[in-house]
């Protein structure tokens, strides 16, 4: 008896996926649950597993195919029995070479890409998981010992001429060829599907969207005294730390309130405005840029944002976002600033109509009470579909988030 091993139903949104690789082989046996195949869609990996214990017989989608839901990609012979010989290997699974600890399908890929040993590298993640970043950190570490090119051959002496007449011209020096200098190396590499995604909406955005940025400038000094004041007794408290993205998302919704335009959106003719605050945090990963979104994140506290934040950061490395984890979105937060950007122009993000741009805190002289005095100054940047907000709305906006940061007791007392 066989079972057939089907595509998983896709989203709406998502039309088809790309098959990366296959973690087992014809003829192999897997056990219930064993990871078979990864794909990929604009959003996130997906694996697909063994409904069932027996022998993967047959393979019908390779490397590389497009896939859509239902579609079927193997089929698996229930009761059948692998080889005694090859039994043991074949049914070693990835968790039991690295001590029980599962990877992720996009890490799985590097190593097997890679001939790597994942027991060498050290993990970062939860409770040691190993992530992308690790073993990218690893191959870079590698790269310098491998890529050295060996020591250029000494070139042979040259025998002493025999004796020649007294006119004769004179033995020339021998003269080594220097090694060409014209290197010059490609790599040629498809576009994930992600990265795919990320150029069609943003592109996608430039077209159909009147895109306007305006600017402001905010004196981080008080936010930095009250998190410097009570970060350790929050930490002890709530096991997570006391960023400065939680003042960001309060600030930010505390806006959107006052201007409910900002966080509509526009469907054909019609405006959409949301009742409630969905706010996408923008995160770079390995694979591109990826928005996770705090859903109701007018109902969370600091504590609740800077867990959902951690969480997402986490997964975001390990490959393991949901769709339900980047579903929706009403206003999107970006922080170049821990890049070290001190100004840009964010992109939209639709259907969404604004986007805030975080940047990096610097030391300025600014005026205070006709004093030239030092502070921690950050730069703002809203960016707005011109059709739905006014630039009045846009600069109030940004006001308001000013207001909250600069005196950070009105988003303590809700005032």
């Amino acid at each position: 008896m066989s079972i057939e091993v089907l595509v998983p139903n896709l989203p709406e949104s998502v039309a088809d996926a790309t098959l990366i690789s296959w973690h087992k082989k014809a003829g192999d046996a897997v056990n219930k649950n064993d990871n078979l195949v990864d794909l990929e869609t604009d959003k996130i990996t997906l694996e697909v597993t063994a409904p069932e214990a027996g022998i993967l017989s047959e393979i019908l989608q390779h490397d590389g195919a497009i896939v859509t839901s239902g579609e079927l990609l193997a089929r698996i012979s229930i009761g059948a029995v692998a080889p005694a010989d090859t039994a043991p290997a074949s049914a070693q699974t990835d968790e039991a070479k690295t001590g029980a600890i599962p990877l992720s399908p996009s890490v799985r890929r590097l190593i097997s890409e890679n001939t790597l040993d994942p027991a060498q590298i050290t993990g970062t993640g939860k409770s040691g998981r190993l992530t992308k970043t690790d073993v990218l950190e690893h191959l870079q570490k590698q790269t310098p010992a491998a890529a050295t090119p060996p020591p250029a051959p000494v070139a042979p002496s040259i025998a002493p001429a025999p004796a020649a007449p007294v006119s004769a011209p004179p033995v020339a020096a021998t003269v080594t060829t220097p090694p060409p200098s014209n290197l010059r190396p490609e790599q040629r590499v498809a576009m994930t599907r992600l990265r795919a995604k990320v150029a069609e909406r943003l592109l996608q955005a430039q077209q159909n969207a009147a895109m306007l940025t305006t600017f402001n400038e905010v004196n981080m000094q008080n936010v930095i005294d009250l998190r410097n004041q009570y970060k350790g007794r929050f930490e002890d408290k709530h096991k997570v730390k006391l960023g400065f993205m939680s003042f960001f998302v309060k600030a930010s919704i505390e806006a959107l309130k006052k201007f409910p335009a900002i966080n509509a959106s526009i469907d054909g003719n019609d405006i959409i405005y949301h009742g409630y605050y969905d706010l996408g945090i923008a995160v770079s990963t390995p694979r591109g840029l990826i928005v996770p979104v705090l859903h109701d994140a007018d109902q969370l506290d600091f504590a609740g944002i800077e867990k959902c934040i951690v969480d997402y950061g986490e997964k975001a490395r390990a490959g393991t976002l949901t769709y339900d984890d980047l579903k929706g979105g009403t206003f999107t937060i970006t922080n170049g600033g821990v890049f070290g950007s001190m100004l840009s122009t964010p992109i939209l993000n639709p259907p969404q109509c604004a986007i805030l741009g975080m940047h990096a805190i610097k030391e300025r002289a600014v005026v205070e009470n006709g004093q030239i005095v030092i502070r921690p100054i950050m730069y703002l940047a809203l960016s707005y579909d011109h059709r739905l907000v006014d630039g009045r709305e846009a600069v109030q906006f940004l006001v308001t988030i000013k207001e909250c940061l600069e005196a950070p007791a009105h988003l303590l007392l809700n005032i």
